[in-house]
C-alpha cells in the first residue's frame, strides 16, 4: 500500500515537472520575469511611446474602416460569432502591419538586449560573450551589455513568415476552429525564430540548427502559438514582444543547463521529452 502511494506521488511529481517545463508556458513566464526584474524596464521605456502610438494608430484605423465590413461578410457564415471572429481578423491584420512598419526594423536590437540580459542574470554570461563585449563592472545585467562582436539579430525579418501570416488570415473565416488553427499554423513557423539568437551564440551550423529545431518542433510550435496570441492583444503587443524574448531566454537557460550537465539527461524528470512529431 505504501509502495503504491509512493508510485502515485512520483507520477504526480513527474507530471507536475513536465507541466511546469512545458514550452508554451515560457512566453507567460517571461511576463512574470520581466515584471520582477526592474533592470529590464529601461529597455521597454525606450520603445514604449512610439510603439503605443503606432499600434493605436494602426488598430484605430483598421477598426474604423475594416471591422464592420468584415463583420457583415462573416455574418453570412458565422452568425453572431462574426463580431468575435472579425475582431481576431482585424487584430491579426494589425499585428502584421505593425510588424512590417515597426517591429522588424526598430525593435530587434532591443529584443537582443532583453535576451542577453536575462542570460547574464541567470549565470550564462559566458554564452553571451560569444556574441558581444561585456562590461563586468556594470551595476546590472543591462549595463553590462557591450557592443556586439558578431551580427546581433534576435529574429531575422522573414518575408516568408509575413506572407504566410497574411495567407493564413482567411482561416479566421472558419467558425469556432478557424482562429485556433490560424494561431497554431503561424506559431509553427514563428517558434523556431525565437531561438535564432541562441543558435548564433552557440555557433551552430545550419545542419546543427535544423537538427535542434526538428527535435523540438512541437515545443517550438506551442511556444510560437502562445507568443503570437500575445501579439494580438491590442496596444500591448510591444510589451509582450519584449516579455516573450525574456521567456525565450529562460527556455535557453533550461536547455543550457541540460546541455552542460556532466551526465546524460534523457531520463531526467526535470527535462522535457524530445518530440519528433510534425504538427503540419
Amino acid at each position: 500500500m505504501a509502495q503504491d502511494s509512493e508510485v502515485k506521488r512520483n507520477a504526480f511529481r513527474r507530471l507536475g515537472q513536465r507541466v511546469r517545463n512545458a514550452s508554451w508556458l515560457y512566453p507567460l513566464k517571461g511576463i512574470c520575469y520581466f515584471a520582477a526584474h526592474p533592470f529590464l524596464y529601461p529597455l521597454l521605456r525606450a520603445r514604449l511611446l512610439p510603439s503605443l502610438l503606432l499600434s493605436m494608430f494602426v488598430l484605430t484605423n483598421l477598426f474604423i474602416w475594416a471591422y464592420l465590413p468584415q463583420v457583415a461578410f462573416l455574418a453570412i457564415f458565422h452568425g453572431p460569432l462574426a463580431w468575435v471572429n472579425a475582431a481576431f481578423l482585424v487584430l491579426g491584420e494589425g499585428a502584421a502591419i505593425v510588424a512590417l512598419l515597426f517591429e522588424a526594423f526598430f525593435v530587434d536590437e532591443t529584443l537582443v538586449d532583453v535576451f542577453d540580459a536575462v542570460l547574464i542574470n541567470e549565470g550564462l554570461g559566458e554564452l553571451v560573450v560569444q556574441g558581444r563585449l561585456l562590461h563586468v563592472d556594470g551595476s546590472n545585467p543591462v549595463k553590462q551589455l557591450g557592443k556586439p562582436t558578431t551580427s546581433a539579430v534576435y529574429s531575422p525579418f522573414s518575408f516568408r513568415q509575413i506572407i504566410e501570416f497574411i495567407f493564413f488570415l482567411p482561416l479566421n473565416l472558419i467558425p469556432v476552429v478557424g482562429t485556433p488553427v490560424f494561431l497554431v499554423l503561424t506559431g509553427y513557423r514563428a517558434g523556431p525564430l525565437q531561438h535564432w539568437r541562441y543558435f548564433k551564440l552557440l555557433g551552430s551550423t545550419k545542419k546543427e540548427k535544423q537538427t535542434s529545431i526538428k527535435r523540438r518542433k512541437l515545443q517550438y510550435t506551442w511556444f510560437g502559438t502562445v507568443a503570437l496570441f500575445l501579439q494580438l492583444v491590442p496596444v500591448l503587443s510591444m510589451l509582450f514582444l519584449l516579455t516573450t524574448a525574456s521567456g525565450s531566454a529562460l527556455w535557453v537557460v533550461k536547455l543550457e543547463r541540460q546541455r552542460l550537465e556532466p551526465h546524460g539527461h534523457e531520463n531526467d524528470v526535470h527535462n522535457e521529452p524530445e518530440y519528433t512529431d510534425n504538427p503540419v
